[in-house]
């Protein structure tokens, strides 16, 4: 079986490539690589969650499964008063995202490696982001979305890219099980934006 980019430590190797990105009229320069989610450039899903999110300047912010950083970093320029934590189990995606960090001047940033949540659950976010790795199964997938309520301040909100391909109907279904309300925000190519809040 080919080893999936939630791996711990990916084994391929590594073949490190630079991508600019415009992301909400800013460019970065991002590196990337082998063993990590979308490793030729930003994604359609994250870039879609990336334009439509609303968060305050202050805001404290979770990004769940950063990759290399592309919604946790935009999050930090979004929000120059607040702060971000960036979460993944990748060792490689979390090295790279400290990297592209530094590379684009953002210091608002606490990046962390943690399964899923574990490292974080003592501490409460205004909002937490995540473009889930739906490769890992439903049952990872809503254990984000559980996980993400118990991180949520009170009135706080968990945005969510999924494509209805893989299961957002489902995931609707869930989030509505557990959140105060559930709006799907935008819609395209086949890609929704969820936005659930506490």
């Amino acid at each position: 079986m080919s080893e999936h980019y939630y791996t711990q430590r990916p084994t391929v190797k590594s073949d490190v490539h630079t991508t600019k990105e415009i992301l909400r009229g800013k460019t970065y320069t991002f590196l990337t690589d082998a063993g990590v989610f979308s490793k030729k450039g930003v994604d359609y899903g994250s870039k879609h969650l990336i334009e439509t999110m609303v968060l305050s300047d202050d805001a404290s912010v979770l990004d769940v499964g950063c990759g290399y950083g592309p919604m946790g970093l935009s999050a930090a320029v979004m929000c120059p008063k607040g702060h971000v934590t960036m979460v993944d189990i990748n060792e490689r995606a979390l090295e790279l995202s400290a990297e592209n960090a530094r590379r684009n001047g953002i210091t608002n940033v606490t990046i962390l490696q943690s399964d899923l949540l574990e490292r974080v659950k003592d501490q409460k976010f205004d909002a937490v982001l995540t473009n889930p790795p739906i490769r890992a199964g439903k049952e990872t997938v809503h254990r984000i979305f559980e996980q993400a309520h118990d991180c949520l301040k009170d009135g706080g909100s968990l945005w969510v890219v999924i494509q209805k391909k893989q299961g957002s109907p489902s995931a609707v279904k869930k989030l509505e099980s557990m959140y105060n309300e559930v709006v799907e925000v935008s819609k395209d190519k086949g890609y929704r934006i969820l936005k659930a809040t506490k």
